[in-house]
């Protein structure tokens, strides 16, 4: 099977689904996103990954239970052992023939071995005029990371202490 930087996962919101709100819950919405990632980043690596990074989840609008949901995961930018996977996640009722965006983020993914190790992936070359810019823009979200990392750094280190 040749591995595939995309895939569409397509179901019905239940209504075991549902918060306080009376629409799907935030935490399940962020559910399917990481499996509809984590299998776009296995296909990409033919081999197990693991979630490094979720960032910059935004929700646009609610998803009302009954609603048949779709997201698509794409990869956007590999480095030596991640994937970088951008997901959107849109939703419609079955009287509409237009999904409408609901969600987006992007995901990194690390390829390991059977111990755990990162493992070098595959290179992901963009090849449209979108797919370079949606490169450029996982680049930029990797400054951002080290920027933000670089000034959490005395948080993480125990440096501060409540």
């Amino acid at each position: 099977m040749a591995a595939s930087n995309k895939i569409t996962f397509q179901f019905i919101s239940e209504p075991t689904d549902v918060n306080f709100g009376g629409k799907v819950h935030g935490g399940i919405v962020m559910k399917w996103i990481d499996q509809t990632a984590y299998t776009c980043a296995r296909s990409w690596a033919e081999n197990y990954c693991v979630t490094v990074y979720v960032g910059g989840i935004r929700f646009y609008k609610p998803i009302s239970i009954g609603e048949v949901i779709k997201i698509n995961a794409y990869v956007i930018y590999t480095g030596n052992t991640s994937i970088h996977i951008a997901v959107d996640v849109y939703s419609r009722d079955f009287k509409e023939q237009q999904f409408e965006k609901k969600t987006h983020c992007v995901i990194v993914f690390v390829s390991v071995d059977e111990a755990g190790n990162p493992i070098p992936v595959k290179k992901w070359i963009p090849q449209t005029e979108t797919e370079k810019q949606l490169a450029e823009y996982a680049k930029k979200l990797v400054d951002l990371r080290e920027q933000i990392n670089d000034e959490m750094k005395p948080f993480f280190d125990g440096i501060i202490d409540e």
